[in-house]
């Protein structure tokens, strides 16, 4: 009897230890779907705020992201207050802001990396000051 339960427990014990491994092996592996939406990440989210208030600056305003020859000017995206762009472009972007009264702002550059779905946005925050 008490061999028959040692035997038993080895059983469960072996069983114990192993399912982890049977568990991982289930996992999603290289060879199964990825289930990635269907919305457009934006690269970039660019909020431009007065130096002097850090009051949002919203209108007569440009935004330009720049990579290369390639250039796109970035859309205010209503009641969010930040501009967006590079719609699921990833690369080393420039972001240049104008804006009349005040001084234009060029950034260092913005590296846009990308998952297996998307790219990863990049968010800065400018201060745009007077002249």
């Amino acid at each position: 009897m008490i061999n028959q339960n040692f035997k038993t427990m080895k059983k469960l014990l072996l069983f114990v230890l192993c399912t982890p491994f049977l568990l991982a092996s289930t996992c999603e592996s290289e060879d199964s779907p990825i289930n990635c939406t269907q919305e457009v990440v934006d690269g970039l989210h660019i909020t431009v705020l007065d130096a002097t208030t850090a009051q949002p600056l919203l209108e007569n305003i440009t935004v330009k992201a720049t990579e290369g020859s390639y250039e796109e000017t970035l859309e205010l995206i209503p009641g969010l207050e930040y501009f967006a762009g590079a719609g699921e472009r990833s690369g080393t972007y420039t972001v240049t802001v104008t804006k009349a009264g005040y001084q234009t702002y060029t950034s260092a550059p913005i590296i846009v990396t990308r998952d297996v779905c998307h790219v990863i946005t990049q968010s800065l925050t400018v201060n745009l000051h007077s002249n």
